[in-house]
């Protein structure tokens, strides 16, 4: 396989047989819109980005608390 148009066929093939809901000519029609966003999508995303937010809230509350106690200066014995 030293052609590139070849291996580029086959790359094609394998991906069209993997995804079997995708048209494999110009000529076949999806019956259902790609574009479209489900109302569970959008929750999973806003639950997840409040999850990181809270996280991220907790997380640099202990880093300020952290930073905001003094340091004790060594001693020598």
């Amino acid at each position: 396989m030293h052609d590139p148009l070849i291996l580029l066929h086959a790359v094609q093939a394998v991906v069209n047989a993997a995804r079997p809901d995708t048209p494999r000519s110009g000529t076949d029609r999806v019956d259902r819109d790609r574009g479209a966003v489900s109302i569970e999508q959008v929750l999973w995303y806003a639950a997840a980005a409040v999850s990181v937010a809270v996280v991220a809230a907790i997380i640099w509350s202990q880093i300020r608390t952290t930073a905001s106690t003094p340091v004790q200066s060594p001693s020598a014995p």
